[in-house]
C-alpha cells in the first residue's frame, strides 16, 4: 500500500499524537508498505519511511492570538499554518490512503478534489468530536475510515463511519523495567519521585498535581512538559511546594530513563482519548495513579489498583501515598503490556486499511 501520514508536529515534537502515528508509520514501512510522512520538523536518519518537510509555525507563537471558530486554539493556528506547504507538496493520486489526526485544516487539505482520491482516514488521537459534532466546522467532517482509540469512540461512531477499535501502543524495546539514573536528571536521591508527563494546559491538571504532592511530607514532583500554564505552575510550586518541584523538557530519547528514575506515575486528565503515557509508565514498572474511568480501566486492566476520583483531594493524596508505598518494579516484564507493542498495533492498521481498499 502507498500511505501518507500528515501532521504539523511530525519530527518537531514528540507529543502523544506524533509518537503514536510515527510509530505506526515506521512499523508499516518496515512491513513493506510504501509510507510517506509530511511534517514540519527536520529529517531524521535511519527511518524506513520517506520524509518530506512542510513548514509550519510553532503553536507556542500563537498562545496570545485570539481564538474563535475554527481557530479555536494555538493548535488550530499551527494546523492552519501547515496547510499552504502541505497543499504544495501533496499529490492525492500518489497514495492509496492518507492518515491524520489533525482537524480541521490538515484534514480538509488531504480531502482536496482530485481525479484519483485516496482513502481518507482519521485517527481519534485528540478526541472524536469531529466525527460526531454537528456545529460550525465539524459539519464538514468526512472520512473513509475512523480509527477509534477506545471503545467509547467506537460505540459512538460505528454506525456513521467505517470504524475500527485500535489502541495506541508502546515501544517495548525502549520502555521497560530496570535501574534509573536520577543524577542524570538532577533529581534528589533521598526523596520519592512523583512523575507527571503532561502539557501545562488546563485539562492536564498539573496545578492539581502540585497541590496534591504538597500535602505529602517529602515527595518530589517532576513534570515533563511545557505549555501556557508553565509560569502559573512554577509560581504555585514556589509557594506550596518549595524545593520539591521540577519542570523538565527532554527529547524523546531521554524519556525511558526518566520513567525508570521515578517511583510512581501521576496523570490527572479526567478523560484522555487514550494516553500513551499510561503505557510508557506501565511498561517501566511504575504504579499508575489516574482518574478512575471505564476507559482507563480498559487500558490498564489488572494494573488499575491506583485509580481513584482525582477530583477529591483526600482520595487523591491517599492514593498517591499508597502507590509510593509500593514503588516502582525494577525487574521483570510488566504483565499484559505485550499486547500494546507497536508491531501488533500496526498490523491492526494494515488490516483495517486493506479491508477498506478491498471494499472500494
Amino acid at each position: 500500500m502507498k500511505l501518507l501520514f500528515a501532521l504539523p508536529g511530525f519530527h518537531r515534537f514528540d507529543r502523544g499524537a506524533e509518537v503514536a502515528l510515527l510509530s505506526v508509520a515506521t512499523e508499516l514501512a518496515r512491513g513493506g508498505d510504501a509510507v510517506t510522512v509530511m511534517g514540519s520538523g527536520e529529517p531524521r536518519e535511519g527511518l524506513p519511511y520517506t520524509y518530506r518537510r512542510v513548514g509550519a509555525v510553532r503553536r507556542e507563537r500563537f498562545e496570545a492570538f485570539p481564538f474563535f471558530p475554527p481557530l479555536r486554539s494555538e493548535t488550530a493556528w499551527e494546523d492552519a499554518s501547515f496547510v499552504p506547504g502541505l497543499l504544495a507538496a501533496y499529490r492525492p493520486g500518489d497514495f492509496d490512503a492518507v492518515i491524520t489526526c489533525s482537524f480541521p485544516f490538515t484534514h480538509w487539505a488531504l480531502g482536496r478534489p482530485a481525479s484519483k482520491r485516496p482513502l481518507r482516514l482519521f485517527v481519534t488521537q485528540n478526541g472524536d468530536w469531529p466525527a460526531y459534532a454537528t456545529n460550525s466546522e465539524y459539519r464538514s467532517f468526512r472520512c473513509d475510515g475512523l480509527v477509534c482509540t477506545n471503545p467509547d469512540y467506537l460505540e459512538r461512531n460505528r454506525s456513521k463511519w467505517p470504524s475500527a477499535l485500535i489502541p495506541n501502543g508502546v515501544d517495548l524495546e525502549r520502555f521497560h523495567t530496570g535501574e534509573g539514573d536520577r543524577a542524570r536528571f538532577g533529581l534528589p536521591l533521598d526523596r520519592p519521585i512523583v512523575l507527571m508527563v503532561s502539557a501545562h494546559i488546563a485539562t492536564k491538571r498539573v496545578l492539581d498535581g502540585i497541590r496534591a504532592v504538597a500535602q505529602l511530607e517529602d515527595a518530589h514532583l517532576v513534570v515533563a512538559g511545557d505549555g501556557p500554564l508553565r509560569d502559573e505552575a512554577a509560581a504555585l510550586a514556589a509557594e506550596i511546594l518549595p524545593g520539591r518541584y521540577q519542570r523538565v523538557s527532554l527529547p524523546a530519547t531521554e524519556m525511558p530513563a526518566l520513567y525508570r528514575s521515578a517511583d510512581i506515575f501521576l496523570h490527572l486528565s479526567l478523560l484522555e482519548s487514550f494516553g500513551n503515557v499510561f503505557l510508557e509508565a506501565w511498561a517501566s514498572g511504575l504504579p499508575v495513579v489516574g482518574h478512575d474511568s471505564e476507559r482507563l480501566r480498559w487500558i490498564l486492566g489488572e494494573n488499575s489498583a491506583y485509580l481513584c476520583n482525582t477530583e477529591q483531594s483526600e482520595a487523591l493524596v491517599e492514593t498517591i501515598r499508597r502507590a509510593l508505598a509500593q514503588g516502582r518494579r525494577t525487574e521483570g516484564v510488566a504483565s499484559g503490556i505485550e499486547r500494546f507493542g507497536w508491531p501488533t498495533i500496526a498490523a491492526q492498521y494494515r488490516e483495517f486499511i486493506s479491508a477498506l481498499l478491498a471494499r472500494r
